[in-house]
């Protein structure tokens, strides 16, 4: 996947819906959800498969235990395939977070060492990696990368810039969560491991969004399912590469320790494991909608939504990644600067337009992130780029 400079926004025209996609989730009709990209939302067929296996664990809690291993096993496999990985390295997680704490605390680190991450990362991931650092003696190292880099090979270049013979991990987005870019495509990953660089990759909007997802170059590499890949939260995956698997340090021993990964990861006791065991039912679902057609349509009406935004707000569109159903625009100085700024727009926004959006602070002004998904429609973007206009003006 290429980045390229902003396309002519002009030509963004809203795609026609997916009849098929009609009922297929809960949102509330109500208000206008732009922000998949958090939270996701859940699809009804997949709901109804987890509440089949809640009702199946509460009839026989032990009987479902018992065999609850070869059952996460299975689902796995099934997950493994659809990502394009081995699922003898794959460990399912609950989440981005959580995988980024098992794969830093399976790091060697010291002092001298450098732990690089980018000034588009995930807060909650940018942290864990710096307290990382603080426990080890090690530096961490934030390569600035310019909101309005052109294309994958300036995002690159950035990130690259930072890296030196001291530089020993690096944890970097696939795609960023504040401003949907590509930095940790294939040919970044692969300079850095020929550089000797352990990378640790946040593909946390990866599953289901991009094709094959889990690059093999990754030492470690991660995403959650209940984005994109219309699986129950909380689901997410921790691919391992084979060198790195007995090195695996879980956040909690258990009865499967001694297996090793990945089922030393995946099991920790008495939790709800519907999520991941109805996981292959969003699968299931996406395919059975058309992966092409769900791709086309989600890709097409976000750029027609980051249209709209800077066609009636004057607000300057962020370039973006093709094939992403993310886009993001640039708020003006002084609006979004800092966290109570941020969320106090989000609240307003929501209060005064019911539209549930993304904002992150910036300096220079905040990063504003659409999200869009097949219960979406043109409108919803329309109405939020006329009330935004207004709210920014007072």
């Amino acid at each position: 996947m290429e980045d390229t400079v902003i396309e002519d926004l002009r030509t963004a025209e809203p795609p026609a819906p997916l009849p098929a996609a009609d009922g297929l989730f809960s949102v509330s009709p109500e208000a206008a959800h732009l922000n998949h990209g958090s939270f996701g939302a859940v699809p009804v067929p997949v709901q109804r498969a987890q509440e089949r296996l809640r009702v199946e664990h509460e009839l026989d809690p032990d009987g479902f235990f018992a065999d609850l291993p070869a059952r996460i096993a299975a689902a796995r496999a099934l997950i493994a395939a659809e990502l394009g990985t081995d699922p003898d390295r794959l460990a399912l997680v609950g989440n981005v977070t959580e995988a980024t704490a098992i794969a830093l605390d399976s790091l060697p680190l010291g002092p001298g060492q450098r732990i690089l991450v980018t000034d588009h990362g995930y807060g909650a991931v940018t942290q864990a990696a710096a307290r990382k650092a603080a426990e080890t003696g090690a530096e961490l190292v934030v390569a600035a990368v310019p909101l309005d880099a052109p294309d994958e090979h300036a995002v690159r270049e950035a990130v690259l810039a930072a890296v030196d013979g001291r530089t020993t991990v690096a944890v970097l987005d696939q795609l960023t969560s504040p401003t949907a870019r590509l930095v940790a495509g294939p040919a970044l990953l692969a300079e850095l491991r020929a550089r000797g660089v352990t990378t640790v990759v946040d593909g946390a909007h990866a599953p289901g969004m991009l094709p094959a997802p889990a690059d093999p170059n990754a030492d470690f590499w991660f995403g959650n399912l209940h984005k994109w890949a219309f699986a129950p939260r909380a689901t997410g995956v921790l691919a391992v590469r084979p060198e790195w698997t007995a090195r695996v340090r879980p956040l909690a021993l258990s009865w499967e320790h001694d297996k090793g990964f990945p089922g030393n990861v995946e099991w920790r006791g008495t939790c709800d494991y519907t999520p991941w065991l109805a996981a292959p039912a969003g699968f299931d679902l996406l395919r059975a909608l058309g992966q092409e057609a769900v791709s086309a349509h989600n890709a097409a009406l976000a750029a027609y939504g980051q249209r709209v935004l800077a066609e009636r707000t004057g607000l300057r569109p962020l370039p973006a990644t093709p094939g992403v159903w993310m886009r993001t625009v640039r708020l003006p100085a002084g609006h979004g600067e800092t966290e109570p700024q941020v969320k106090a727009l989000m609240a307003e926004v929501w209060r005064r337009l019911g539209t549930r959006i993304a904002v992150r602070p910036w300096a220079g002004g905040g990063v504003l992130r659409v999200s869009a998904q097949l219960y979406n429609r043109p409108g919803e973007y329309e109405r939020l780029a006329d009330g935004l206009a207004g709210l920014l003006k007072e």
